[in-house]
């Protein structure tokens, strides 16, 4: 049985340029394959679907950085890009009791019924960006006009945060995804995140809202389950996976609908739903590609490598998606597919505790913009790049035209 110590890692594109081609790379080395990060930082890339699925529900597996022996031992490099995903207080980086409370408060805010409340409120959203994309003149970017300021209204709505404001935190958002920055600049961001939304949170406590950031406040001061430090933390996670994974969703689904007009007929004309569009979306091109940062408990065998204890793991989403293991012909985007249960919003303890609302952005988005241009297209000199990162999985802008 192979160790990492045994083990040649294979180097992770940290620009992600052709994250598919090269999960296919490391789905034919096994169900954990060790790789190189930005830094030297080596660590486990789980990329099988049914071993993920395990191991995202494994409780030998833990989310506290404390677990992780380059961590504990400052052993990861200065100005590390993807320390703030380690490090950040919050429900993504907690376990057991702890996990239980910080999700336990966020979840009071998204319940099934506030989800549905928001619905008109989204529906008119995409009505209003809609009509400013039919002010545009040619070519457009699809991503900026239409697939960006939906999901970061809405969750700038949710948190009370200020229109103005959002630009920023959008910028410093991107920063935080990015595997490629450069050292420091990923820190530098963080801090600068961690700031403005100190700064949202002390004027909430001036003028509290109706608002979750007020709750979170609340929380914190009145029953004293939240200290500063996580206040903050959940504030930053909210703002990140709240408005970046449903953008790229939204980018990613019209994408493959524009590349597959047979799929696109199909729900166009009735046969299949908006939410097939978006589940199906999830599993063949989902948001997320490598996801940090996970950590082995104690020695667990994957196939025919052991992870050890003190080791760390990537949730190879991206990859899972496209297991021929677990789905039939799993590089056709087909909308008709029966088993499109897929792991792209997570598993277990740590499933996305915002997956409801996503969804019900996406269908909104989706359904509107091609009801009022059924005729979308790509532009002809469109030039879909992907984003410079492997945690994000989605193109940096998406030109189209609607005529």
């Amino acid at each position: 049985m192979d160790t990492a110590d045994q083990l040649q890692p294979v180097r992770l594109d940290p620009v992600g340029a052709d994250q598919h081609a090269e999960n296919e790379r490391l789905r034919a080395n096994g169900p954990a394959t060790l790789v190189e990060l930005p830094g030297g930082v080596v660590v486990w890339a789980i990329t099988h679907h049914d071993t993920l699925q395990e191991l995202l529900a494994d409780p030998r597996v833990g989310k506290d950085a404390k677990h992780w022996n380059l961590y504990r031992e400052g052993r990861l490099p200065e100005g590390w890009p993807l320390m703030t995903f380690i490090t950040v207080p919050g429900m993504t980086t907690s376990d057991g009791a702890d996990h239980r409370r910080l999700r336990g408060l966020v979840s009071q805010a998204l319940t099934p019924r506030r989800i549905a409340e928001l619905a008109p409120a989204i529906e008119q959203r995409v009505a209003r960006l809609l009509d400013g994309v039919a002010g545009l003149e040619g070519d457009f970017d699809l991503r900026t006009h239409f697939a960006y300021p939906l999901p970061m209204q809405v969750i700038g709505e949710l948190l009370g945060l200020a229109e103005e404001q959002q630009g920023l935190l959008h910028e410093l958002s991107n920063t935080l995804v990015s595997s490629s920055a450069t050292p420091g600049a990923g820190a530098a961001a963080a801090r600068n995140l961690a700031g403005l939304l100190a700064q949202v949170a002390a004027a909430k406590r001036a003028e509290p809202a109706n608002d979750l950031t007020t709750a979170l406040i609340a929380a914190r001061e009145e029953q004293d389950r939240l200290s500063e430090a996580e206040l903050i933390g959940i504030l930053m996670q909210l703002v990140v996976a709240g408005h970046e994974t449903t953008l790229n969703l939204i980018c990613n689904a019209v994408r493959a609908l524009l590349a597959n007009p047979d799929q696109l007929a199909l729900v166009l004309d009735g046969t299949v739903s908006w939410s097939a569009v978006v589940e199906e979306t999830l599993r063949y091109d989902g948001p997320v590609g490598q996801f940090p940062m996970r950590y082995a408990l104690e020695d667990i065998q994957v196939g025919d490598v052991l992870i050890r204890r003190g080791e760390a793991m990537l949730a190879s989403y991206a990859a899972a998606g496209r297991d021929d293991r677990h789905y039939e012909d799993p590089n056709r985007f087909d909308l008709t597919r029966e088993n499109n249960r897929h792991l792209a919003l997570g598993h277990g303890p740590h499933f996305c505790i915002g997956s409801s609302l996503a969804r019900l952005e996406a269908e909104t988005a989706l359904r509107e913009l091609f009801a009022r241009h059924p005729g979308l297209r790509l532009a002809d000199d469109a030039d879909p790049r992907p984003i410079a990162s492997f945690v994000s999985n989605s193109v940096s802008t998406l030109l189209v035209r609607t005529s």
